[in-house]
């Protein structure tokens, strides 16, 4: 049916109308009221943004378009076109650590959610999904009020490969897998759901690749070349930034300041133009981390004049340059002859169609304009900080069920430690202004009287005079909560820790309290990085450890909840806990995952170092008891090949067939799994699906990895019945030495929790014909 004409002039004058009211600012393109600019192609939405795209190239000239290659875009104005912030960040919350977010006036904060490895332990992907949601509203809504930008880069997907890493807090930990499911659902939550190629907000994957290394023992980041093997690169380093790509769809990627076997990311066309743009279908731009064209040339030396580098950074596939370097530079590569203009118009026309997707040259017809100030720290927003917190806290230890604290018991209870009361450390880096805070010692009084030491003022804990306060305050309380750790103090951007044990005198802080307290003790942990708390494991003393986190603006009031028993933890660990010595074995320069007897290294992450561990990758425990039971799935799967090339191989089809020779699509296996919790409090259960087998293709796989995960709630004496997702090509298949997938043949045990094991038979399609 047509739309009634009178309706269709009414919605575009209140569509006008808010374009002047909502937004404190004109269109950024194709204002209505420039009669000149409105009426050329790229202002007509009803045309596809590749034509709109080549006519407003073919409009600019040289020196227009090469500032537009840079991160502070300048205006056009005789096009009607306004400079443009492309750099702003949304890791936990829009954040005004990049220039393209200002807080103050109508929006005093935004939103502050958990640290991203805080919100990794949930092991919730679709909390992931919704937290994105919630922070491109909020985001969407200071853009309409001319505070922000539409393009955020984030998240931070690397792999936490080393401990020490002080950026690993920034990530969704060790595991390929969730950090790809996390890449994808976030990204999602991000860039909405909208009609066709349209974005609410830009996201943008970093830093690619094989980036975890910022400032350890002389080297940093700008000069550091990351020797890294195809097998390495395949199975570990590029699966979170591929999941970003090709199931998330992001708008961006982001290539990263080191260089990787002797290239730096950004100027490797084998990584940009070939992989990222070639293989996964890269829809949107590419943008370098900031400086990152200038560090080249100048750290790294690796071009002999600026303007080569500019030229072999275009040329690779980069499209945005963070920082000046581009726009001082590119003219002269073109003039030279090291490089085209029509090299300049393929990048450029990266970045204009993402701005048309977002629609920043669609005028007044803006979407999403009925987002605002009331649309950003919202109840309901702020709520779902505190449900994100609440899941990331893990139960590390709970010795004789000293959790949860009972409110008539435990009446007066001693607040204890350097993070006690936390405000800032609480939400971790790349943090903005968030709504409010509610600290571990604010959290704590709303269940109980509290009795309030520091013992050390500093995270650092350069000194004991203050621990006999505390020692008192232990000896006074029903109950002692130590809240110790870490902070962006001891870990952060451009600093790795030195070593994993507490910082200073904390550890003598927790053990003095612990002896002297008369009633039960519980350590919580702040950290984005693990802690050897051995000391504590072995104290038995201390009845209880929980690990926290950075947990956003609301984690005062999660780990109270936690403790009080008004919510059951039911976060798992999202990094491997090591021992201090493990730092012994492997420098942080050593990109090796795999384990070397042959040169006593031994391996990185759950997957490939097999020795003594703090706590283990997954872990977590719950105030209640989970079973699970198989209820059905397949025993047998047949692999079909697709390729004749393949099939004359039938020795190397006996043990494996690679991923691309195979139909991937018709490879999904469905499982059901009943849990089953017969505990007597309700709680949230992750389910994790472990694969091994003992085929091998090349060089060894991992022992087992993580290939699926699904989080469910499950009342005290009741079952519930979950669907597993596993594809074979993704999930069960190994990379060998070559970075070629293949899946082996025979047979490949599942690992449900620790009590359910289930084998599945592969075989080759062709073989069971004959």
């Amino acid at each position: 049916m047509g739309q009634n004409p009178l309706k269709k002039n009414l919605s575009f004058f209140l569509i006008l109308l808010c374009a002047f009211t909502c937004e404190s600012r004109t269109p950024f393109a194709c204002d209505p009221t420039n009669h000149i600019t409105t009426t050329l192609p790229f202002c007509s939405v009803s045309l596809h943004i590749r034509d709109r795209v080549k006519d407003l190239i073919g409009r600019l000239t040289l020196q227009e378009k090469i500032r537009l290659l840079v991160n502070n875009a300048a205006p056009v104005d005789r096009l009607g076109i306004r400079g443009y912030e492309w750099w702003s960040e949304a890791l936990h919350g829009v954040s005004n650590t990049g220039p393209g977010v200002k807080f103050g006036g109508q929006f005093p904060g935004a939103t502050s959610f958990p640290q991203v490895i805080t919100t990794a332990a949930s092991f919730n992907s679709s909390l992931w999904e919704a937290i994105g949601q919630v922070v491109s509203d909020e985001a969407r809504a200071m853009y309409n009020g001319g505070v922000a930008g539409l393009t955020y880069w984030s998240p931070n997907v690397n792999i936490f490969r080393d401990p020490r890493w002080g950026r690993g807090q920034e990530t969704p930990g060790e595991d390929p897998t969730v950090a790809a499911k996390y890449a994808a659902s976030y990204v999602r939550g991000l860039q909405g759901n909208a009609a066709g190629n349209r974005l609410k907000v830009a996201a943008c994957c970093k830093h690619y690749t094989a980036y975890d290394l910022d400032f350890w023992n002389g080297m940093d980041r700008f000069h550091f070349n990351a020797r890294v093997s195809k097998q390495d690169l395949e199975e570990t380093y590029n699966v979170p930034f591929k999941a970003c790509v090709v199931e998330g769809r992001v708008a961006s990627v982001m290539c990263s300041y080191n260089q990787v076997n002797g290239k730096p990311t950004c100027a490797d066309p084998n990584l940009l133009r070939n992989t990222i743009r070639g293989q996964w279908r890269l829809n949107g731009y590419i943008v370098s981390d900031c400086d990152s064209v200038g560090v080249l040339f100048n750290d790294q030396h690796y071009t002999a004049t600026p303007e080569d580098a500019a030229a072999a950074s275009i040329k690779a596939g980069l499209d945005l340059d963070c920082g000046p370097f581009l726009a001082i530079y590119t003219e002269g590569a073109i003039r030279s002859g090291k490089l085209s203009e029509a090299d300049v118009d393929r990048s450029l026309a990266n970045l204009l169609a993402v701005q048309m997707r977002l629609g920043m040259f669609d005028g007044p017809r803006q979407p999403y304009l009925n987002l605002g100030p009331r649309d950003v720290c919202t109840p309901a927003h702020q709520q779902l900080a505190l449900e994100a917190a609440r899941q990331g806290i893990v139960l590390l230890q709970n010795r004789n069920r000293a959790l949860p604290l009972s409110t008539t018991r435990h009446r007066t209870v001693a607040v204890i430690g350097p993070n006690s009361d936390a405000t800032d450390t609480m939400i971790g880096n790349y943090a903005g202004t968030p709504c409010g805070y509610t600290t571990p010692l604010q959290g704590i009084s709303r269940y109980a009287k509290t009795i309030h030491e520091t013992g050390c003022t500093l995270v650092s804990c350069a000194s004991n005079d203050q621990f006999g306060g505390a020692e008192e305050a232990a000896r006074r309380a029903d109950a002692t909560i130590l809240v110790v750790g870490l902070s962006q103090v001891i870990e952060r951007e451009a600093l790795d820790r030195n070593g994993l044990l507490l910082p200073g005198h904390q550890q003598e802080l927790v053990s003095r309290v612990a002896k002297a307290s008369r009633g039960p003790v519980v350590l919580v942990l702040m950290s984005g990085g693990p802690i050897d708390v051995t000391f504590a494991k072995n104290d038995p003393q201390i009845a209880a450890i929980l690990w926290a986190g950075y947990p956003g603006q609301s984690g005062g009031t999660a780990i109270a909840d936690v403790l009080f028993g008004t919510i059951n933890p039911g976060g798992k660990l999202p990094m491997t806990w090591y021992p201090q010595d493990y730092l012994a074995k492997v420098p942080m320069t050593d990109m090796a995952m795999h384990a070397d007897p042959s040169r006593g290294y031994p391996g990185r992450t759950y997957r490939f170092y097999k020795g003594p561990v703090v706590f283990p990758f997954g872990y977590g425990l719950s105030y209640t008891s989970f079973r699970h039971t198989l209820a059905n799935g397949p025993s047998k799967i047949s692999i079909p090949f697709t390729s004749l090339k393949a099939s004359k191989n039938t020795t190397l089809l006996s043990k494996a067939i690679r991923v691309s020779h195979t139909s991937c699509e018709t490879l999904n296996l469905g499982m059901h799994i009943d849990v089953e919790n017969i505990g007597e409090m309700d709680g949230t259960h992750t389910i994790m699906v472990f694969a091994s087998t003992t085929s091998s293709v090349g060089e060894v796989g991992p022992e087992k990895q993580l290939i699926a995960f699904e989080k469910v709630d499950v009342a005290a004496k009741s079952k519930q019945r979950v669907r597993v997702h596993i594809n074979a090509c993704n999930h069960l298949s190994i990379v060998d030495q070559f970075g070629i997938r293949r899946i082996p043949i025979g047979e490949h045990n599942l690992h449900i929790g620790d009590d359910l094991k289930h084998t599945i038979l592969l075989q080759n399609a062709m073989e069971e014909t004959n």
